[in-house]
């Protein structure tokens, strides 16, 4: 089984001081973010995921907004920190608890988890992300990605299970070829001791997941965390009783869902239909 690169060099929090630092000088210059893009050849959405850590600036950008916004160098300098690390800034402090938590339970309708993703599926979600990304960020992406599988083999091993939507394990990402290894990848993990896989039929006619993906935690410290990802943002859910109703949701998904030997042959199923 293959237990994760290294992960590349770069630091998200380079990204985020970058961002604050050109959003601090362009609020001071008075220039509002369409303003700034039209300068630098970039649209309003693309200046506010710099600021924000999310996309490391390209091209021209860094010494243009410099200059345009009067930053007498201090951008140049910052942005010489900033490297593709594989790690966007907004999931920092998610990666910080995943790498720590007690239990990890991950709720996913639309593909495989990326804790089960081989390299080649990696790659295949990542080059269809928009915007589209450098080929260094995919890179990164990636080996950030593999790097996090290290965490089946902590010491002492996290309890993590996976509910998935079969169309998951169907939806040929990258091609056939590409779906079949990581099936037979996602087949290994479901072996650890430590890792639970189930899978929900496609003929259910109940479901309590329709609202979308979830991740659970629970901390070191056993304090639970949800953390959800959306088209709009991202965040954590801390406070009750929120906390405790996504739990009762994942626990009726995992009673929805197949047996985990159930589950198991359905993957190896589909794998071998590929």
């Amino acid at each position: 089984m293959n237990k994760g690169s290294k992960a590349s060099k770069g630091s998200p929090g380079a990204a985020k001081a970058f961002g604050r630092l050109l959003r601090f000088y362009r609020e001071r210059a008075k220039v509002s973010m369409e303003r700034l893009g039209t300068v630098t050849g970039y649209s309003k959405s693309q200046v506010a995921m710099i600021e924000r850590g999310e996309r490391k600036a390209r091209g021209d950008f860094v010494p243009v907004a410099d200059k345009f916004l009067r930053a007498q160098g201090a951008l140049i300098e910052v942005a010489q920190e900033v490297t593709a690390s594989g790690v966007a800034a907004w999931f920092e402090d998610y990666l910080e608890e995943e790498a720590k938590a007690a239990v990890i339970h991950k709720f996913e309708p639309q593909l495989v988890p990326g804790l089960l993703q081989t390299p080649e599926y990696a790659r295949a979600v990542f080059t269809g992300a928009v915007p589209a990304l450098d080929e260094d960020e995919i890179e990164a992406n990636i080996a950030a990605r593999m790097d996090r599988h290290r965490l089946f083999f902590r010491t002492p091993p996290p309890v993590v299970t996976f509910v998935l939507e079969k169309g998951a394990l169907t939806k040929p990402l990258g091609g056939k070829d590409v779906l079949r290894k990581c099936l037979m990848y996602m087949r290994e993990c479901a072996d650890l001791r430590n890792v639970t896989i189930q899978v929900i039929p496609e003929d259910r006619e109940s479901h309590a997941g329709l609202n979308g993906s979830f991740t659970l935690l629970e901390t070191s410290e056993r304090k639970p965390l949800v953390y959800v990802e959306g088209q709009g943002g991202r965040y954590f859910v801390s406070e009750q009783p929120d906390v405790s109703d996504v739990f009762a949701r994942y626990s009726m998904l995992r009673a929805q869902a197949l047996t985990p030997e159930d589950s198991v042959r359905l993957i190896e199923q589909v794998a071998r239909e590929l």
